[in-house]
């Protein structure tokens, strides 16, 4: 198991680029003759350097002062469209790579630990039933304070307690809420740690998968990742009902954080929560077969077929356990599906990703695995980006298309099923992180887009690349210094 995913990442920067531009520079340095102040080198103060020029050794006190600065700035814009650029490009070498990686966590970890905020609350028995409470941003939902419980079964593993976020059905939060812990409490997954969230408002704001509720998550993921207490391949959503919807469609939205995730007595359209996004994750569905209501047992009829044909395709990277149970409806039993998950980990670096990158509640996410949008490919909502990723040796092929849905089917006024349209990308620009679990850091890669070579190179590792993708994804697991950015206008 991994058990400290920075201290094992060797990450890299591309250094030449073919029709792209990678996220480095080969910067040529010069004396006075080339325009230079006699005696001013090109580094800043401290040791770092803003135009590319190589760092040698561990970054020193300043540059670790100017990435704990830089991600104060980040987390107190938290929630906003955009990471801002970290300015300090200076190239890293090799060998201190993985050093270097955890200094950068410790910068975000040390930031994270100051910042200005509601924490989690220390961790306790879940039998004592201890909770906490965040407020939520008005700007995303008015009055809305989140209470939790926050607790563990069993004894911590060596490598960090497996983390279960439940969310509740529609009834009475009050009653919903208490029942949640109850069964929380009794499902056999320990060792576990669990996050068990109230509702904060009924009536329309009752989904857990609006833009609030997306900032409580990411909230979640973030401090319970810098806590140091938490194994970050063994995260996990589930919920019940209206929870599992929710859960469904967090699974898709969030799938590059999670080792699997659980919806019961649910059922989405596919347009909600795509099939494909959920490569590389364990993926449970259970539901009554006889659970009419808002064609749940026919949504889940439909899940399967997709999850079956996405598994034939991609054997081994869509394990689902998707089961319409005989002689029940919406209420089925409920205490299967935790150790079914937790028998599954992450797997943080796969060689394969398909993301169709839709919004939830009118929001997008930058990033996704090692993939992040630097300019959207798609013109509005109508259409959505599906970036699909596989790599072979050090091969990297990325397909990227629009895609748009027409419904085909509706049953009480709900969308049920759906045709896909493919369509040509001529726009928006994305960045490929890359480390030594995907790519050979000691031989040149390719990068092709659409069939076309995008980037053909040698590598060197860059401090910004390290910090814009931790800000990014804040994952101890996903700090990667090696970047190439594709301008889709240009291929």
């Amino acid at each position: 198991m991994k058990t400290n995913c920075v201290r094992i990442i060797l990450l890299c920067l591309m250094t030449m680029g073919v029709g792209a531009s990678a996220a480095c520079s080969c910067t040529e340095t010069g004396g006075p003759d080339a325009g230079q102040e006699p005696g001013s080198g090109g580094e800043e103060p401290g040791g770092g350097s803003q135009d590319g020029e190589l760092h040698e050794g561990l970054l020193t006190p300043d540059m670790e002062l100017e990435l704990r600065d830089y991600f104060s700035d980040v987390l107190t814009a938290e929630f906003s469209d955009e990471i801002e650029r970290f300015g300090d490009k200076s190239e890293l070498e090799l060998k201190y790579a993985e050093d270097n990686a955890g200094l950068v966590w410790k910068a975000w970890k040390d930031a994270n630990d100051d910042f200005a905020e509601e924490k989690l609350i220390d961790i306790g028995p879940l039998s004592q039933g201890v909770s906490g409470r965040w407020s939520l941003p008005s700007g995303l939902e008015p009055s809305a304070v989140m209470p939790y419980y926050f607790g563990t079964k069993g004894v911590k593993p060596e490598e960090g307690w497996p983390l279960f976020l439940y969310m509740h059905g529609s009834g009475d939060k009050d009653g919903e809420w208490a029942t949640g812990l109850t069964l929380c409490r009794e499902f056999d997954d320990a060792p576990s740690l669990y996050f068990i969230p109230q509702i904060p408002n009924e009536g329309e704001w009752y989904r857990w998968w609006q833009k609030s509720k997306q900032y409580a998550w990411e909230k979640l993921l973030r401090l319970a990742f810098v806590l140091g207490e938490v194994n970050p391949d063994r995260v996990y959503f589930f919920g019940i009902s209206e929870g599992g919807y929710g859960s469904q469609r967090l699974a898709s939205f969030y799938a590059d954080y999670l080792a699997g995730a659980g919806p019961m007595a649910g059922g989405e359209p596919l347009k909600n929560a795509p099939a494909e996004n959920c490569a590389n994750i364990a993926f449970s569905l259970r539901t009554g077969a006889d659970d009419t209501g808002f064609g749940r047992n026919t949504l889940t009829g439909y899940t399967s077929e997709e999850f079956d044909r996405l598994e034939q395709k991609h054997p081994g990277l869509y394990v689902h356990n998707i089961e319409l149970i005989p002689g029940y409806g919406h209420a089925i039993n409920y205490y299967l599906t935790t150790p079914w998950l937790a028998g599954y980990e992450r797997n943080p670096w796969p060689k394969y990703v398909c993301w169709e990158n839709y919004e939830m509640d009118g929001r997008y996410r930058d990033g996704f695995h090692n993939i992040q949008v630097l300019e959207r490919s798609n013109p509005d909502t109508s259409m959505r980006t599906v970036y699909e990723m596989t790599i072979s040796g050090n091969v990297v092929n990325v397909s990227v298309q629009n895609v748009s849905y027409e419904t085909t089917e509706t049953m009480n006024g709900i969308e049920m099923k759906f045709s896909k349209t493919y369509s040509p990308v001529s726009s928006g620009r994305f960045r490929i992180y890359l480390n030594s679990h995907l790519v050979d850091l000691g031989q040149p890669v390719t990068v092709r887009v659409n069939g076309e070579t995008a980037f053909e190179g040698m590598v060197e590792p860059r401090l910004d690349m390290m910090a814009e993708s931790c800000a990014l994804f804040g994952d101890p697991c996903r700090v990667f210094p090696c970047g190439v950015d594709i301008d889709m206008s240009v291929l």
